[in-house]
């Protein structure tokens, strides 16, 4: 006779491990080559800068964000991916902390972000919001990479030294 077992796959906690598996994948290659977060981070600000400078500027009437807003919050972007390449040109072992600062400044970006957004609720239009939200969420994903990135990259330095 002639029998055929089925395969069963293991069974897992709805998923989790296998999501910190990727996490931990993802994390690992940006621990390899960790100057390439100063590239998207300082690509990410040139974007938001013409985003803000030029783009929602042109519709602001649909976007409901004043322009004087629109030109000054396009402002510090450019200076974070004037950071970024410098940071990513340096040769230097301390990148963990370079790493820290731009996340820093991202993060106090974002709460100025969102306080210019409170502060102008009446005028901000559901597009406006979303766009707002959208850019937050990706700047404080990113932070928050960079953050783990520079952590781990300094603790391995403090192992060294």
């Amino acid at each position: 006779m002639l029998f055929i077992r089925a395969q069963r796959k293991p069974v897992t906690v709805s998923g989790k491990q296998e999501n910190v598996t990727m996490l931990k994948q993802f994390l690992g290659k940006f621990e390899l080559e960790p100057k390439r977060l100063f590239l998207i981070d300082g690509l990410g600000a040139i974007l938001t800068a013409v985003l803000l400078g030029v783009v929602l500027v042109r519709f602001e009437r649909f976007f409901g964000i004043p322009s004087s807003i629109l030109y000054f919050l396009a402002i510090p972007p450019i200076f974070f991916a004037i950071y970024d390449f410098l940071s990513y040109k340096k040769d230097n072992i301390k990148i963990g902390q370079f790493l820290k600062g731009i996340a820093i400044m991202n993060l106090l970006y974002c709460c100025l972000s969102i306080g210019f957004a409170f502060y102008h609720t009446k005028t901000i239009t559901i597009l406006g919001w979303t766009y707002i939200l959208i850019e937050i969420s990706i700047v404080i994903t990113l932070s928050i990479i960079e953050l783990r990135i520079a952590n781990r990259l300094n603790k391995r330095q403090l192992k060294a030294d």
